[in-house]
């Protein structure tokens, strides 16, 4: 098998993997902070399992540095997966995860303030274009508050998602599996005091929810994105990307009966369509690794500036 078939495939399953994510957050039934101290648990056991296996605990590139700032971005992704979490409850995951897919806007907007990037003109018109989407896809009327709390929520996953990226861009030389590693580890004690450990001792079933988010879509999922990254190219990780939202929705409709309206749809192609733009703006042909969850660090193994969509 070609090797750019091979991450094809590697790529497309962890996307179909993540866009099931919002079904064992729901079938879990714990609370949000919950799911993602358990998340965050039972991900670095199989993260740093996965490590040990092959190795990369050796010449690990790590500095006080980058140590901290995988830390720091380690924050922001756990309350990133917080705050998606609750928009989950608060409107459905189809809403939820095309939102939160305005996270390439963010990042943009955070170097801009704080690089002092320059944005282009054409930059700002895929925003625009993205603005509009998100008012179409929102369907969200004045005295809705529930559906505006959601929205709200899953913004500022995007916004913290934004950030967890910006800060892990600045690492390099460091392999993916590890800044993942420690960012789901530093969550573990982050949580703790936000979780009810007593409240989930009787959730039976939903201890196999709970775990699979950890083993599946944080342990075996971003093994298969970081693998699938070192064989492609940047446009096809950005079109593969996509898969996510779109079984998702799939997802949700079949699992829960939630769909979006016809006005609602006629925003996700905005959102897809400038989300691709701004991504695609300024490709280059190096490989660079993508952020943990979808981290910018530099690796051996990692492939490609884009931001991907995964959970």
């Amino acid at each position: 098998m070609r090797n750019e078939t091979r991450g094809t495939l590697e790529l497309t399953l962890a996307m179909v993997l993540s866009g099931t994510l919002g079904v064992f957050v729901v079938e879990s039934g714990a609370s949000p902070f919950e799911v993602v101290f358990f998340r965050c648990l039972f991900g670095a056991v199989a993260l740093g399992l996965y490590s040990l296996a092959r190795g990369f605990f050796t010449g690990h590139g790590f500095t006080a540095r980058s140590f901290g700032l995988a830390v720091l971005a380690g924050v922001f992704i756990v309350f990133n997966w917080v705050f998606l979490f609750e928009a989950y409850a608060a409107t459905s995951i189809s809403l939820a995860t095309v939102v939160y897919h305005t996270q390439p806007f963010f990042l943009v907007l955070l170097s801009a303030l704080f690089l002092r990037e320059r944005i282009p003109a054409g930059k700002l018109g895929w925003l625009a274009v993205a603005f509009a989407g998100l008012v179409l896809v929102s369907g969200v009327r004045p005295g809705d508050t529930a559906s505006l709390a959601g929205l709200g929520y899953a913004l500022a996953a995007a916004v913290l998602y934004a950030l967890a990226t910006f800060v892990t861009k600045r690492i390099t030389g460091v392999r993916p599996h590890l800044i993942a590693l420690v960012q789901v580890t530093a969550g573990v004690p982050l949580l703790l005091p936000f979780t009810d450990l007593g409240a989930v001792s009787g959730l039976g079933a939903g201890w196999v929810w709970l775990a699979g988010l950890g083993l599946i879509h944080t342990g075996l999922m971003y093994v298969l994105m970081y693998a699938a990254y070192a064989k492609l190219p940047t446009p096809k990780i950005a079109v593969l990307a996509f898969t996510y939202p779109a079984v998702a929705m799939g997802v949700d409709w079949a699992v829960y009966g939630h769909h979006i309206g016809l006005l609602q749809a006629l925003g996700v192609p905005l959102i897809v369509l400038a989300s691709l733009k701004v991504t695609l703006g300024k490709v280059t042909p190096a490989r660079a690794a993508a952020p943990a969850p979808r981290t910018g660090a530099r690796a051996p193994e990692a492939a490609s500036p884009v931001a991907t969509r995964a959970a």
